[in-house]
């Protein structure tokens, strides 16, 4: 593929993660009115983070597959269309189990434009990916920070979450329209008729290597979980504290996601600076201190906001901070990134879940209480894993991408 149409693609995928941004990140804002139109409580209405979930799992485990074996952007282009309809159908389905399942096909349309995104680009780029991976995260994060605002000025517009739900979908089709029109890459799993992950031949999973992927999708389980769990619930949070009205906490939501996408922009050359290790445990150890003072002052506006832009800074590099580390320890194959993105899905599915279950019996503060508790689980899982790749008696992995014995 020519260098310019290269580049083309690329800016294709990167507007597509702009549409996956504004669309995952508005489910947050909108809970309050989705409780409404459904005439149910928030504990009830966390249930819309387990069937998004549960759609993405499963989009996650068979999407990969799909793009194996069918042209790739109109598969994308048609997932976009997907997640517009059912953004559009969102705010008028009056029934919960109803707009469970409407999350539910949202859920596995983000999965599959998500497997896509990442693993066409890595078709397009091969080897010399690492700087359009982090670019595509990053304009993910851009569109996650803007989708709060659009909510924002829609509900103060309009009064009700309707047209904030209309206009993301309408923001969402040029995106479907574009990748349409592009040509697709050549196929690298065809070509080798193998899995191609990071542009290398999957190789089958070794029995003593196992331990230590269980351990990162562990901890990518509790990443996600405290991500997804701060990002979708610090808008019900601040409007219960009696802390910010529904436009406030809407700005808030966006400025937990707009430093989210700084944090992700500064990671790139503190990965090229720093050892993967020693900076995860610095995100987790961030995230956690923003998380705490949130806990520690529950009634400080201040407080509350310095303590979001923390987290969501902290927490930005940890997702390819994590993929980093285990390509380091471990010849990563597409069994392997299978169970992460396993782990990454049930993390979003379970730990939301869990903040609404408990957010009516024991208040606002079990958000930050369930997040204090999930992060320092991460860092005792991250500890776990050095030990375990200290164990197996392997080091990072060298150019040709074998794991070497540790001498």
């Amino acid at each position: 593929m020519q260098s310019s149409r290269k580049m083309w693609v690329t800016a294709g995928y990167y507007a597509a993660f702009i549409a996956l941004g504004l669309v995952q990140a508005s489910l947050g804002p909108t809970l309050p009115g989705l409780a409404a139109h459904t005439g149910v409580d928030l504990a009830d209405i966390s249930a819309l983070f387990l069937a998004r979930s549960a759609g993405y799992l499963t989009g996650a485990l068979f999407g990969g597959r799909l793009f194996d074996r069918l042209p790739g952007h109109p598969m994308m282009a048609a997932v976009l269309v997907v997640m517009a309809v059912t953004m559009a159908l969102t705010p008028l389905v009056p029934l919960l189990w109803a707009l469970m399942a409407v999350l539910l096909v949202l859920g596995m349309a983000e999965s599959v434009l998500d497997v896509g995104g990442n693993t066409l680009l890595v078709w397009v780029h091969g080897r010399a990916v690492g700087p359009f991976m982090n670019g595509l995260h990053f304009f993910f994060g851009v569109g996650a920070f803007l989708s709060p605002i659009i909510v924002a000025q829609a509900i103060l517009l309009t009064g009700g979450i309707t047209w904030a739900y209309w206009t993301l979908a309408l923001l969402v089709l040029p995106m479907a329209l574009w990748l349409a029109r592009l040509p697709d890459p050549p196929n690298a799993a065809a070509t080798t008729g193998e899995a191609v992950v990071a542009g290398q031949p999957a190789r089958p999973v070794r029995a003593g290597q196992r331990n230590l992927v269980a351990l990162l999708a562990v901890f990518l389980f509790l990443y996600v979980g405290a991500e997804v769990g701060y990002g979708g619930w610090v808008y019900s949070y601040a409007l219960r504290r009696g802390l910010a009205d529904a436009a406030t906490a809407a700005y808030l939501t966006s400025a937990f996601w707009g430093v989210f996408t700084v944090g992700r922009l500064v990671g790139i050359p503190a990965a090229l600076r720093f050892r993967t290790g020693p900076v995860l445990l610095v995100d987790l150890l961030g995230a956690l201190v923003g998380v705490a003072a949130v806990w520690l002052w529950p009634d400080s506006r201040p407080v509350l906001w310095l303590g979001t832009m923390a987290t969501g800074f902290f927490l930005a590099s940890i997702f390819p901070n994590t993929l980093a580390l285990a390509g380091e320890y471990l010849h990563v194959t597409g069994e392997m990134t299978g169970w992460f993105f396993a782990g990454a899905s049930l993390g979003a599915m379970a730990v939301p879940w869990l903040v609404g279950q408990l957010f009516e019996a024991l208040g606002p503060q079990a958000l930050p209480l369930i997040l204090l508790v999930d992060l320092l689980a991460a860092v005792a899982v991250l500890a776990a894993v050095m030990l375990a790749a200290r164990r197996m008696g392997v080091r990072p992995v060298e150019a040709s991408g074998q794991v070497v014995p540790v001498e």
